[in-house]
C-alpha cells in the first residue's frame, strides 16, 4: 500500500519530487488510499482538505516547468485541530466550534505552506487542546496505533498516530504542559518543542497560557523536525511573544565527536520511574558518550525545592477561566466533562498564586544555572509507556499515582521555556514505544538537534512500525 512513499520521511519524499522521482499527486494519492484504509481504525485524521489533490496537481504542473516553492514542495502535511487553516473546518476539538471554517492560515500553517508542502488535512485533539488523553464530543478519541486499547497521548495525539502510520509525512502540534512530547513518546515518534517565541502562536487556539504555550514539528525523523522548525521560526509582526532571532540551523550527521556536557537523571525527582524507561535513558546517556559527550549522572535540586506541577494548576486557573467564560456561558451543556470540570474552579487565593510565582522563578533561576555546566539535560520523556484509556491512576514500579503525576517529566520545561525534544529510544517488554527526552539552552535547538541526530543514529528501534500500520 505504497510504504515506499507513506513512510519516507518528509525530507526524502521532497528529494525524490524534486528530482521527478516521484509526482506530488502520486505521493498525494497515496496517503489518501492509506488514510482510507487505515484511519478507520485510529481516529487520528478527523477533517481532509477538499483541494489536497488539486493543489498536489499544481505542485506537479510546477515541477514540470521547473519551479520549486520551497524545500517541502509537494510534501503532504498536517495540523493539529486547534490551528487556523483558511477553507478548511477547525474545531479546537470542541461542540461550541462543531463547523467553524477558518478564514486565514495560522502562521506555522502558512509558512509550511510557503516552503511547498500541501495541507493534507486536520488531527485529532482534546478539547480546547487542554488535556492528555486525545478524545472529545465532536469526533471521539483517538487510538494508539501499537495497541488500540491505550492512549496516544494528548494533545496533539491525532498528529502522532498519524505520522507513526504513514498517514501524513509532517506534522505540526502545539504544547503548553507537554502536548507535543507526550504523544511523540506514546507513539513512538519525534516531537520538538522550540524554545519559548522561537515559532509565532498566531492563528492558534486557545490564546491563553501564552507564557507556556509552543508550536513545534511531529515527525518521523530528526531532520525532518529539524528543516519544519527552521521553516517555522521568527517574527510575525503579530505575536508579541516571538522573539527576532536567527532561525536554528540544520544539523547535519556529525563526523566529529559531538564534546558537550551532558548530565543525566532518570529517577530522583522524577520517581517513580518504570524500569524500562529507565533503562532506556541509562542506554541513551551510553549512546551520547559513544558519540563524544561527556555523560555525568545528576540531581535537580531546583526542581526537588518546588511542587511544580502545582506552579501551571494555581497560575493556569484562574487565566484559563477568565478567558474561556465569556465563550462558555450559557453553553455548559455542550462541555465534555473533563472540561467542565477544569474550568469550574476552584480559583487559588491570591497568597497561593504569589507563592506559585515564586517557585516559577525558583524554577527558571535554577534551570538556567544548571545550563552554566551543562550543555544539555537527557531524561525520561514521561516515566511509563503508553497506558489505558480513561485512567486516572497509573501504578509504575510497584508506586500509585495520580496520573497528572507523570507530567513531572515534561511540565518543568514548559514552565523555563527551553527547547525539549523526544524521540523512540527504546521498546517495552508489551511492545510499546518508549522515548528519552533532551532538554537544552534557549534558543540552542541547533545543539539539542545535533545530539538527537547521534541518538537517532544508535537508536534500536529507528523506523519500528506500529501493528497498525498495516
Amino acid at each position: 500500500m505504497h510504504e515506499d512513499i507513506c513512510f519516507a520521511d518528509a525530507t526524502e519524499l521532497a528529494r525524490r519530487i524534486r528530482d521527478r522521482e516521484l509526482s506530488p499527486v502520486e505521493v498525494m494519492r497515496a496517503h489518501l488510499e492509506r488514510i482510507s484504509a487505515i484511519n478507520p481504525k485510529l481516529n487520528a485524521i478527523v477533517t481532509l482538505a477538499d483541494d489536497a489533490l488539486d493543489k498536489a496537481r499544481d505542485a506537479e504542473q510546477a515541477i514540470m516547468k521547473g519551479k520549486v516553492s520551497g524545500p517541502f514542495h509537494g510534501v503532504p502535511f498536517t495540523f493539529k485541530d486547534s490551528f487556523d487553516t483558511a477553507g478548511v473546518r477547525t474545531t479546537r476539538g470542541s461542540k461550541l466550534f462543531e463547523h467553524r471554517i477558518a478564514t486565514t492560515d495560522a502562521t506555522a500553517v502558512a509558512r509550511i505552506k510557503n516552503a511547498g508542502a500541501i495541507l493534507l488535512g486536520k488531527t485529532n485533539t482534546p478539547e480546547f487542546t487542554l488535556w492528555w488523553e486525545t478524545d472529545n464530543r465532536v469526533f471521539g478519541r483517538t487510538n494508539n496505533p501499537w495497541n488500540p486499547d491505550l492512549i496516544p497521548g494528548g494533545s496533539s495525539g491525532g498528529e502522532a498516530a498519524a505520522l507513526v502510520t504513514g498517514l501524513s509525512a509532517l506534522g505540526v502540534g502545539s504544547d503548553v504542559g507537554g502536548s507535543i512530547r507526550m504523544p511523540a513518546h506514546y507513539c513512538g515518534v519525534v516531537g520538538f518543542k522550540p524554545t519559548h517565541g522561537r515559532v509565532p502562536l498566531t492563528g492558534l487556539f486557545p490564546e491563553v497560557l501564552l507564557r507556556t504555550m509552543h508550536v513545534g514539528p511531529l515527525a518521523r525523523t530528526v531532520r525532518d523536525a529539524a528543516l519544519a522548525l527552521h521553516v517555522m521560526s521568527g517574527p510575525d509582526g503579530a505575536d508579541p511573544w516571538c522573539v527576532p532571532v536567527e532561525p536554528p540551523g540544520i544539523p547535519g550527521r556529525a563526523t566529529t565527536p559531538l564534546r558537550l556536557h551532558v548530565g543525566w537523571l532518570a529517577d530522583g525527582v522524577f520517581a517513580p520511574v518504570d524500569p524500562e524507561v529507565r533503562a532506556a535513558v541509562e542506554s541513551a546517556a551510553d549512546a551520547l558518550r559513544i558519540a563524544g559527550c561527556s555523560v555525568e549522572h545528576v540531581s535537580l535540586p531546583f526542581l526537588e525545592e518546588t511542587e511544580v506541577l502545582a506552579i501551571p494548576g494555581v497560575t493556569g486557573t484562574p487565566e484559563a477561566g477568565h478567558y474561556f467564560a465569556p465563550m462558555t456561558r450559557g453553553w455548559e451543556y455542550e462541555l465534555s466533562a473533563i472540561m467542565a470540570r477544569r474550568l469550574s474552579g476552584p480559583w487559588p487565593n491570591m497568597r497561593e498564586y504569589a507563592r506559585r510565582m515564586a517557585d516559577w522563578e525558583t524554577l527558571r533561576r535554577g534551570m538556567m544555572a544548571y545550563f552554566n555546566t551543562y550543555d544539555l539535560l537527557l531524561c525520561p520523556t514521561l516515566p511509563s509507556p503508553a497506558y489505558p484509556h480513561g485512567l486516572r491512576e497509573l501504578t509504575i514500579d510497584g508506586t500509585i499515582i495520580k496520573a497528572r503525576q507523570k507530567l513531572v517529566t515534561v511540565v518543568p520545561w514548559n514552565l523555563t521555556g527551553s527547547p525539549a525534544l523526544s524521540l523512540p529510544f527504546g521498546m517495552s517488554a508489551d511492545g510499546l514505544p518508549i522515548g528519552v527526552q533532551l532538554v537544552g539552552r534557549h534558543f540552542e535547538e541547533s545543539v539539542v538537534l545535533q545530539a538527537a541526530m547521534a541518538l537517532e543514529e544508535a537508536s534500536p528501534v529507528r523506523g519500528k512500525r506500529p501493528p497498525l500500520a498495516s
